[in-house]
């Protein structure tokens, strides 16, 4: 009974010093420093070796500026436990007092500990950053570095460097940090493009390149070509990653996979010019047929996506020859796939398309491939207008592969099922919980559609504007371009003024823009820019009316004015960074 009723006792304990604990916590957030003093002061007491309990007494006093008792107790626990880590709250604790020369007093005190003990940098430097003290975190790192050869903080150190504005230095020991420790160096590329991002082409992103360049022509080590190549496509320069690509292949003949993943993200990017030079260079580099099936089928991609009338025979007969060639198997699925999607949507036979997916399906496939049958399948339905069949498909996608990118593919397109079926108030849900998608496109995708049935039900309750515009966006998605045409222009006539305008005009300069009308589409764009400057679609009409200029029409000065006009009045448009780029292209900077 004694041993029971101890037990009670000890639960019991344990469950009110859990309580206390998140009443302290409670307080603290809520800056009540008073009553949160009282509780983390109890539980210090309690468990009086617990360093955070006590952190958080001193922070306290700190709040409510007991500088005097902060001081008393932090003297009192370095007498006790003789701990480095508490001399840099000695110096805090003068530091908010501004007397800066007894804080430096003890700072340096704190260093001379890391002197006379090496190991005691990691609890000193720990602290001094927790304190914003990064000068002196630096200086603690450095020290024991001098003093313990072995001991190893480029990392450390080059953060703090790039905390402090020294990118040059941060950007050194980074790399060396990278070369030294290869499985790190994922984890470093994620810090500098942290401040690549900031600004796309500032001084740092050129620091980084000559640094790169230069580690690349004093060593023959292909890590450098890596790093160099990845530099390139984080700046969307595919060709001079490709150059890349191509060093690292010739000394290590090995894999094409990283060349292909650079041609993929060519593709999506929309440098065809590139991509087309990578898949040709691994076909004539390669024997092994799935990766020559892939090549050919991000080739013949590029065609589909550029054709012309005139050019379908052609296609087709290359779909038809390569599989004759490499014959209808799981590694030609890919092949497979695109004849079946160009039959359907661009040679308007859906019946061809299912037949070739009926085909596919029936071969032994992993879970994956049957999925993309099944997308596929699901596309060509939603095209027929037999919505059911094909929300059933993209139902069946989403729980056999959860948590997958095609799954949350899937999910965006049965949410455009619902928003062509115009059964706006279950799509709206759908594409609310799709706005956080983990995949960026998708995430912007869904975004779009969401504004779009908000922003229109709000202007007009019926839904009658977003009606007659949903239909226009299901001829776009089968592909009827011309009908489509005269859906928006009569969404034009009819509902002139009104919110649906905007992205009505949007939607033409686009689709003419497909067609290769540039007059028709820089006319709509011109019209958003003219008459809806405040609504949310003027950054894409000035960045596509700037890129027709440039690309199509070899007007640069015009180009230039348009993507200056983004840079100083749409700054947290997505399309800011790449029209920046683009107008310090055209202006003819070296430092981009």
């Amino acid at each position: 009974m004694k041993k029971l009723f101890l037990y009670i006792v000890l639960f019991f304990s344990l469950v009110c010093f859990s309580q206390n604990e998140q009443l302290a916590q409670y307080y603290y957030d809520k800056g009540d420093f008073g009553k949160a003093l009282v509780s983390y002061q109890e539980l210090s007491d309690g468990l009086p070796t617990n360093p955070f309990y006590f952190q958080r007494k001193i922070d306290c006093m700190q709040q409510l500026l007991q500088f005097e008792p902060a001081e008393k107790a932090i003297q009192e626990r370095l007498a006790r436990y003789k701990q480095a880590t508490l001399l840099v709250e000695l110096g805090y604790n003068f530091q908010l007092q501004k007397n800066d020369s007894k804080a430096k007093k003890y700072y340096d005190d704190a260093i001379d500990k890391i002197r006379k003990n090496p190991n005691e940098v990691y609890g000193v430097a720990n602290s001094f950053e927790k304190k914003v003290l990064l000068e002196y975190a630096l200086k603690s790192y450095l020290l024991a570095g001098e003093l313990v050869p072995t001991f190893d903080f480029k990392y450390q150190t080059a953060l703090l460097y790039g905390q402090l504005g020294n990118t040059d230095q941060m950007i050194s020991n980074f790399l060396d940090e990278a070369f030294e420790n290869p499985q790190s160096a994922l984890m470093i590329q994620n810090q500098l493009t942290r401040y690549m991002s900031t600004d796309g082409d500032s001084k740092f992103n050129d620091s980084l390149r000559k640094a790169l360049i230069i580690r690349v022509q004093k060593s023959q080590d292909i890590f450098w070509n890596q790093f160099l190549s990845w530099f390139y496509m984080q700046q969307k320069e595919f060709g001079k990653a490709f150059i890349q690509e191509k060093a690292i292949y010739k000394r290590n003949p090995e894999s094409l996979s990283s060349i292909i993943s650079l041609g993929q993200i060519a593709i999506e990017e929309g440098d065809n010019e590139v991509a087309t030079e990578v898949m040709d260079y691994v076909l004539q580099n390669t024997t092994d047929v799935e990766l020559i099936v892939q090549a050919q089928t991000y080739l013949l991609k590029m065609k589909m996506d550029t054709a012309q009338e005139k050019d379908y025979a052609a296609i087709d007969a290359q779909f038809d020859f390569l599989l004759k060639q490499y014959g209808i198997s799981p590694v030609t699925l890919s092949l497979q796939l695109k004849q079946a999607h160009f039959a359907s949507f661009i040679m308007q036979n859906p019946a061809e398309g299912k037949a070739i997916l009926k085909r596919a399906m029936e071969m032994q496939l992993n879970q994956f491939d049957q999925a993309q049958c099944k997308m596929e399948l699901a596309d060509i339905l939603l095209s027929e207008e037999k919505f059911n069949q094909a929300l059933l498909y993209y139902s069946q996608i989403q729980e056999n592969l959860q948590n997958n990118v095609l799954s949350h593919e899937a999910s965006l397109k049965s949410a455009k099922t619902s928003y062509f079926k115009t059964d706006f108030e279950w799509a709206l849900k759908q594409f609310k919980e799709l706005k956080s998608a983990s995949t960026q496109l998708i995430a912007n995708d869904a975004l779009e559609y969401f504004l779009l049935i908000n922003d229109n039900t709000v202007a007009d309750s019926t839904q009658t504007a977003l009606k007659q515009f949903a239909k226009g966006d299901y001829l776009l998605y089968q592909n009827r371009n011309r009908e489509a045409i005269a859906q928006f222009q009569s969404i034009l006539k009819t509902f002139k003024g009104q919110e649906i305008e905007g992205v009505t005009l949007l939607r033409l300069g686009r689709l003419y823009e497909k067609l290769g009308d540039y007059t028709l589409a820089l006319a709509q764009y011109q019209d958003i820019i003219d008459h809806h400057s405040d609504g949310i679609y003027i950054d894409e009409a000035l960045y596509f009316s700037a890129d027709i200029y440039n690309k199509q029409l070899q007007q640069p000065d015009k180009a230039k004015s348009l993507y200056e006009k983004i840079i100083f009045g749409h700054q947290d448009s997505i399309y800011f960074v790449d029209a920046r780029k683009k107008f310090r292209e055209l202006r003819g900077d070296t430092n981009l």
